[in-house]
């Protein structure tokens, strides 16, 4: 509170004052969260942009193999049963139909040694070429970035990365906001700069203009995450299977995975129909059997035409699943996914959901994962890797920043000091209570640091003198 007695001036300066102590806060809070989110980002900065150009020029899984087209293709059968002969012992799982006429079909054969794939010629039924199914250079990239190819300890530390990302937006929108200079100054780079002040203002103007793409990337990320998106927003918004009124089995969407994410968002955690009962809607006329080249009839019959994923029934219950979606690059479309379950022994169809059926998180994670991943077409692609070349370097010149900041040969980490009778510190403690909370990877991570300190690094002297 202010003194009666004070003249402007004073008041003018105490504010001042006040406002510089809370600058050096937030400026403190965004140099350590990006000690550790800098080298995060920049491997995630890389990889997806590996990711989306290998999927764009190469394919997936062999999906851009060219064949000659001719007359018509051979039954699906037909394909199916080269697939198994080039794997004798292994289990039809999955049919992926082509994409146009002269690319080559896929199949996914289980076997002891692990899931395969087969291409196949749709005209000739040779097979083309086996491999390991998602061993490419494309799967090396996606397992780098979303578990750093050490499974779920690699997915924490990424969404550790991730949520504390979230924090360092929020500091650096408020270091950035000009104080002194105008509005369109701040957001306009000054090239007449010199020094550590050029590399500040191309990091603040850089940072500003991507900040929504940055918001964006993370929380679709995040989304995605093992705990933020898994336990608490995507548990919540999972489509409810209960809608269809058809028998429930005891596996979810996800079942159908196979490592990296392959089922639609807002399906991965909702219970699969069963097969069985008297359930369903018209599917195949009556006296039709249920077979491979059947079922391949019925999708192209209710409209999935060009590209789309079969899945064969798993177990006594299981059903065939007809599915589209942008995520996996069967279409450039994310609001034509769709995903149709057939009963086995029936053939009558016992779901099917569409983009219009999922929640409303449902559907922004439909078209974000599209945008994310760049697999809404090559405008998307040269968007997300002009963000990401933009996020390199602002990680590149955070630490440029640092390097010429720091005190001339130490090796101290040598952050920026935290100013003493801190104003509205019960306001920054709240609102980081808030962003714990609403992300409790970070919360968890500020925990441990707060302890780490307190216990730790305040009562050993060295530590003491080389990170703070």
């Amino acid at each position: 509170m202010v003194a009666l007695d004070q003249s402007p001036a004073q008041e003018s300066q105490g504010a001042a004052d006040h406002t510089a102590k809370f600058y050096r806060a937030a400026w403190r809070w965004h140099f350590y969260a990006g000690l550790y989110v800098i080298p995060f980002f920049i491997m995630l900065a890389v990889t997806g942009m590996l990711m989306m150009w290998i999927a764009f020029i190469d394919g997936r899984d062999g999906e851009k193999t060219a064949v000659i087209p001719q007359e018509a293709p051979l039954a699906v059968s037909v394909q199916a049963q080269a697939a198994l002969d080039a794997f004798p012992d292994g289990r039809l799982i999955q049919y992926v139909a082509p994409r146009a006429d002269d690319l080559a079909a896929l199949f996914r054969i289980d076997t002891d040694a692990g899931a395969m794939v087969a291409v196949v010629d749709p005209y000739t039924a040779d097979v083309l070429e086996t491999f390991p199914r998602r061993s490419g250079l494309y799967d090396l990239m996606d397992n780098t970035h979303g578990e750093l190819l050490i499974g779920v300890t690699g997915d924490r530390m990424v969404e550790i990365a991730a949520s504390l990302g979230v924090i360092l937006l929020v500091t650096g929108l408020y270091l950035w906001w000009p104080r002194e200079a105008r509005l369109r100054e701040a957001l306009l780079p000054n090239l007449r700069a010199r020094g550590r002040a050029l590399w500040k203002n191309l990091h603040s103007v850089v940072g500003i203009w991507i900040s929504v793409i940055l918001l964006f990337f993370l929380i679709s990320g995040l989304s995605w995450a093992g705990v933020w998106g898994e336990k608490v927003v995507q548990a919540w918004s999972s489509f409810p299977a209960e809608k269809w009124g058809a028998p429930l089995s005891d596996v979810t969407h996800g079942s159908m995975n196979d490592g990296p994410k392959e089922v639609p968002w807002a399906l991965e955690q909702t219970l699969m129909p069963a097969s069985g009962s008297l359930f369903g809607e018209d599917g195949l006329k009556a006296g039709v059997p249920v077979t491979l080249d059947t079922m391949d009839a019925l999708a192209r019959e209710i409209g999935f035409d060009a590209r789309y994923q079969m899945n064969l029934p798993k177990g006594e219950t299981g059903v065939f699943t007809f599915s589209r979606d942008s995520m996996n690059t069967d279409s450039v479309d994310p609001l034509s996914d769709r995903t149709v379950h057939v009963d086995r022994y029936t053939g009558k169809i016992l779901a099917d959901v569409r983009y219009e059926d999922y929640s409303l998180m449902g559907k922004a994670m439909a078209v974000g994962i599209a945008l994310h991943m760049g697999t809404a077409g090559l405008w998307v692609i040269l968007l997300n890797t002009v963000f990401c070349l933009s996020e390199i370097f602002l990680c590149v010149s955070g630490v440029v920043m640092w390097w010429k900041r720091r005190p001339s040969g130490s090796f101290r980490i040598a952050p920026p000091p935290m100013p003493k009778n801190m104003p509205l510190w019960k306001g920054a403690v709240v609102l980081g209570l808030l962003l714990s909370f609403a992300f409790p990877m970070a919360g968890l991570t500020l925990l441990t640091v707060l302890l780490l300190d307190w216990l730790v690094i305040s009562r050993v002297p060295a530590l003491r003198r080389v990170l703070l």
